[in-house]
């Protein structure tokens, strides 16, 4: 593809965003949802073995299954959306890196994702879900921004139980979440089969409470969980406070 070709994926509005890993870039719209850390820390935490198929679920902008495809040895990345021109948007992204052999974007809801793949099983989930259940709190406005933040196009217990039908046996669950929401997740987890395996925690400085939680589940595994040391993303804190 030449830069000619590529940039005519790039709509009015859109900017490349630098992955800073692999030359890849990705476009966003500043305005609608754009990624943030949590995405990248997932990527990091996710686990791709070579040959393995991947899929993440409410995938977005496609930021996760991009990262995957620079950072794992994964052979195939699919990543479902339910808003179809956000779908679109990560499609173009896919081209504009020259991925369309390891990643694929489908368009589609969450609720029916067991439906969507069928036959199909994967050996590893991921999933960046909206982070608040769907009465907390004021939605925005912006139907993008209230589903990305708010339990409005799924919940919990949908993305766990389309996991549980689409993971193979032993297959590995991904989530990032809130850690207020971790007893919820955990409870949730073990209720849909996949037993929790690994928890780590994202703090902001090290003497403040973490801000997020990431969870490893395994399809049908024993029980048994390891705690991982926690993430800092700050050494210290600004002079001023």
């Amino acid at each position: 593809m030449t830069n000619e070709e590529k940039h005519k994926l790039l709509k009015p509005g859109e900017r490349l965003d630098d992955l800073q890993i692999g030359g890849l870039e990705l476009i966003q719209n500043p305005e609608g949802f754009c990624f943030g850390v949590d995405a990248v820390f997932l990527s990091d935490f996710a686990k791709v073995r070579a040959g393995e198929t991947a899929l993440d679920l409410g995938t977005g902008n496609g930021i996760i299954p991009v990262l995957l495809s620079a950072k794992t040895e994964g052979k195939k990345f699919t990543g479902l959306e339910i808003q179809a021109d956000t779908a679109e948007m990560a499609r173009r992204s896919v081209a504009w890196n020259g991925l369309e052999d390891r990643v694929e974007i489908v368009t589609g809801d969450i609720r029916e994702a067991s439906q969507i793949f069928k036959p199909v099983f994967f050996d590893v989930i991921t999933t960046n879900p909206p982070y608040m259940p769907a009465e907390h709190g004021i939605r925005n406005a912006d139907s993008a921004r209230a589903a990305a933040r708010h339990e409005v196009l799924c919940t919990l217990d949908d993305i766990l139980r389309e996991s549980m039908r689409l993971l193979q046996d032993k297959g590995r669950f991904y989530m990032i979440h809130r850690p207020f929401r971790l007893t919820e997740i955990l409870i949730k987890m073990n209720h849909y089969k996949i037993e929790p395996k690994r928890i780590r925690f994202i703090h902001p400085y090290a003497d403040k409470e973490p801000v997020l939680v990431m969870v490893e589940g395994v399809r049908g595994a024993r029980p048994g969980v390891k705690i991982d040391p926690p993430i800092i993303i700050y050494d210290r804190r600004p002079a001023e406070e």
